[in-house]
């Protein structure tokens, strides 16, 4: 059975704003300084999946950029436009629809654009593993990553303690971002997980829970399956696409699904939310901050400045971020950095779009 890789990579990134915009979202960011967070994924697959049978799923604002960026990577075909922003469900299952109509079943390794691996050859090892069991037990099967602190800022998954013979373990359920308290017992019990966002199984699974669990969605995305490949396909999708119901495929099936399993991954995973987490990406210097572009400081300890355009300066600053491009600067405390959405939220309510 062939194994097809679906990148998620429709999302806004607002929590990177000033350097993430509506139409240069995080995943068209170079944020590593290797290459664009969504190059890094599709090159991930590499040895697992073919490059002929990457999909990438993106908005229609973001879709030229997209076939720009991943051109070489990816079939310009294969770059599929969602007209309006309907959640993670909606999007997998076009996805879905598009490998069973026109190429037949097979694995789905369902993957976010936007998240770091330091450790590739443990990851395409694990990812492999999946693959095999998603074939072998039409299960709905996810990657967990060990998690490394009490994180608050991240949902959980609760699994059995026992293992099977292939590695995974059965899981009981999903939880959600927890408090901090909670978050340490978690960690202590050795049976939490942290939800990646990654997904494997077969297009035919996933579109039985779709039936089963999210009906009204199932229809859209069948009326869909009907005219892909037509000339009928474009316009029915731009009308039908708007109507499907928004929900997360955690909130929708994964949570609900009858027959779920998890393997660990211990891969040095981050999944680039927010400023604070170049963290992950990038060496500290002897003051303890993470700086990129031309900079000079003074006394100025635990902080992350990136510096697009000019020179940045610091003084006594302690636990800051700082990002200057070239329409704005962001000033904000690291330990507030995930609040860095409701800038954006801010600057929507006073009409200030040019920034967005």
């Amino acid at each position: 059975m062939k194994t097809y890789g679906v990148i998620l990579a429709g999302g806004g990134g607002t929590r990177f704003w000033p350097l993430s915009r509506q139409e240069l979202p995080k995943q068209l960011l170079n944020l590593t300084g290797k290459d664009l967070m969504v190059n890094e994924t599709i090159d991930r697959l590499d040895g697992n999946v073919d490059k002929d049978d990457i999909f990438v799923v993106t908005n229609t604002t973001q879709v030229e950029l997209m076939l720009e960026a991943t051109a070489g990577r990816v079939c310009a075909d294969h770059v599929l436009a969602e007209p309006a922003a309907r959640n993670t469900a909606a999007c997998i299952g076009y996805a879905a629809m598009e490998i069973l109509k026109k190429y037949g079943d097979g694995i789905m390794c369902v993957l976010p654009s936007d998240h770091y691996i330091k450790k590739t050859d443990v990851y395409k090892q694990v990812l492999a593993d999946a693959i095999r069991i998603a074939q072998k037990t039409d299960a709905l099967v996810t990657i967990g990553i060990q998690p490394t602190f009490p994180s608050t800022g991240y949902g959980y998954i609760c699994h059995a303690q026992e293992k099977a013979l292939d590695g995974y373990y059965p899981v009981k359920r999903f939880v959600e971002k927890p408090n901090l308290q909670t978050a340490k017992e978690y960690l202590l019990s050795g049976e939490y997980l942290w939800n990646s966002g990654m997904f494997i199984w077969k297009a035919s699974v996933i579109m039985h829970y779709f039936e089963e669990l999210l009906p009204d969605i199932y229809e859209c995305i069948q009326k869909i399956g009907q005219v892909l490949g037509t000339e009928k396909e474009k316009d029915v999708i731009a009308d039908v696409y708007p109507q499907i119901p928004k929900i997360s495929i955690d909130y929708g099936i994964m949570e609900r699904a009858d027959k779920v399993l998890v393997l660990e991954g211990d891969f040095g995973w981050s999944d680039v939310g927010s400023w604070d987490a170049l963290e992950a990406l990038y060496d500290k210097d002897e003051y303890g901050n993470i700086t990129y572009g031309e900079q000079v400081h003074i006394d100025t300890h635990d902080c992350i400045i990136y510096a697009k355009n000019k020179l940045v300066t610091t003084i006594g600053l302690d636990s800051v971020v700082v990002v200057e491009t070239e329409d704005a600067v962001l000033v904000c405390d690291k330990n507030r950095a995930q609040e860095v959405k409701k800038i954006v939220e801010a600057l929507q309510d006073c009409n200030k779009r040019q920034y967005l």
